[in-house]
């Protein structure tokens, strides 16, 4: 089991938390995104940069996944594929999207999406805090204690 992360848009914060619990848990960590992201020296943390394009990090973290992977992104249709390959989507935010509250999601954002087209603001979402950093901690470890023991 592994966990991917969707990483152009991944708040800092939220990769520290990653680098630590990979490290901690002997666990394959795989930052993608379509630009250079430095991370720290370990055996079990890696990046990888694919080309500029529209879902070209999406499609290759599909490609790679294999059931039962973490997969952390904020990417709604992103999290939807995860899902329909066996594997489990988390938002930076601390959102674990299922097959269950995925579809509702995808209507909203797809709502949302036409309204502002339409020409209403709805703002955006509201500022990374404390709470989000507590909450996406919590469901981490709760995937990372299902993980079998690596040795």
């Amino acid at each position: 089991m592994k966990i991917w992360v969707d990483a152009d848009a991944c708040p800092v914060v939220v990769k520290e938390i990653l680098y630590r619990a990979a490290t901690r848990t002997e666990t394959e960590l795989t930052l993608v995104a379509n630009q250079f992201i430095k991370t720290p020296p370990s055996d079990y943390i890696s990046s990888l940069q694919v080309h500029a394009g529209f879902d070209v990090a999406d499609n290759e973290i599909v490609l790679r996944l294999t059931p039962g992977d973490l997969v952390i992104t904020s990417d709604l249709p992103l999290a939807d594929e995860v899902i329909t390959k066996g594997g489990q989507a988390l938002s930076p935010r601390g959102e674990l999207f299922t097959k269950d509250n995925i579809k509702p999601r995808l209507g909203m954002r797809d709502f949302m999406e036409t309204m502002r087209s339409s020409g209403i603001q709805s703002g955006g979402p509201p500022a990374f805090n404390h709470n989000d950093r507590k909450s996406f901690a919590a469901q981490l470890d709760k995937w990372l204690a299902k993980k079998p023991a690596s040795h």
